[in-house]
């Protein structure tokens, strides 16, 4: 069992935990992930380490709440213990001084891009981030990605914070003044993971996105994770979850991601039935 220690939200249905798991908090890079299953009926899900401290041994999680299963895991508090957290898992992100690097975080993804771009700052590199959301409220990690960039900027959609556009307008208006731009790591949704990549396309900037298929055990063994890459097959939980932007076929990861779009919606309807069940009984009872 694994015992967390904090748990707070950020944001809407967005919330971050730091979980004991020493022996992850000691082995994981930037770019990798954990899977972790929260009952013994539980489904297994993969959530990337935002970061770790291996002086606590804490692993940091920032779970956004979309399926029943991270729905369940964001109702958990201090105190309260996961049953499996399995990894570190995944090929760590390439790190190495490349010259100005971009991280570029989408929602949730800002969690994600932030490891990495910690790790390109500490290679050497000059570090531009944008961390774009859809409002104000829903921005992450603001003053985390502030600390370790040279340059750093906010996009809302909606314009009520910071840049009003896409995280695609902004680097595409970073690239028309001419910087100088060497790589470009992008995480998010998967539109805005392949705008990114036609953004870079054009002018060669090598770009890696990290991809979140549907996942089961992790290993390689299940292929559930199966994504093309330059029209081969790979898996992302052994080869990637890092990939050439400019290789993936990024229409064949969102229509194996719809697969079960179906079961997962009528999972979470009868987990919101569940509890509205329990919640009514435990007012009866009160």
């Amino acid at each position: 069992m694994y015992k967390i220690i904090e748990a707070r939200f950020l944001g809407e249905n967005i919330k971050k935990f730091e979980i004991e798991a020493p022996k992850i908090a000691k082995r994981r890079k930037a770019g990798q992930f954990v899977i972790i299953r929260l009952d013994e009926h539980g489904e297994r899900i993969p959530l990337t380490i935002a970061d770790s401290n291996p002086e606590t041994g804490t692993i940091t999680l920032i779970v956004q709440g979309v399926g029943k299963t991270t729905q369940q895991l964001n109702m958990m508090e201090s105190g309260d213990e996961i049953m499996d957290v399995v990894g570190p898992l995944g090929v760590p992100s390439h790190i190495e001084k490349f010259g100005t690097t971009v991280s570029v975080g989408g929602g949730v993804g800002t969690a994600i891009a932030y490891p990495t771009a910690v790790a390109m700052k500490e290679a050497g590199n000059y570090v531009i981030t944008i961390n774009g959301a859809r409002s104000k409220d829903l921005v992450l990690l603001e003053d985390e990605m502030k600390s370790i960039s040279d340059e750093a900027y906010v996009t809302t959609d909606d314009g009520s914070y910071g840049f009003h556009g896409f995280v695609t307008q902004k680097l595409q208006e970073l690239i028309d003044q001419g910087k100088q731009i060497d790589f470009v790591l992008a995480i998010g949704p998967i539109p805005m993971m392949r705008a990114i990549a036609e953004v870079t396309r054009p002018y060669n900037i090598k770009t890696m996105v990290s991809l979140n298929p549907i996942m089961v055990d992790g290993t390689g063994m299940c292929g559930g994770c199966r994504v093309v890459v330059d029209g081969v097959s790979k898996f992302a939980c052994v080869d990637g979850p890092e990939f050439d932007a400019h290789k993936v076929d990024f229409k064949n990861l969102m229509d194996r991601n719809k697969m079960y779009a179906k079961k997962e919606h009528e999972s979470l309807e009868h987990f919101h039935e569940e509890c509205r069940l329990e919640k009514k009984i435990k007012e009866i009872k009160e």
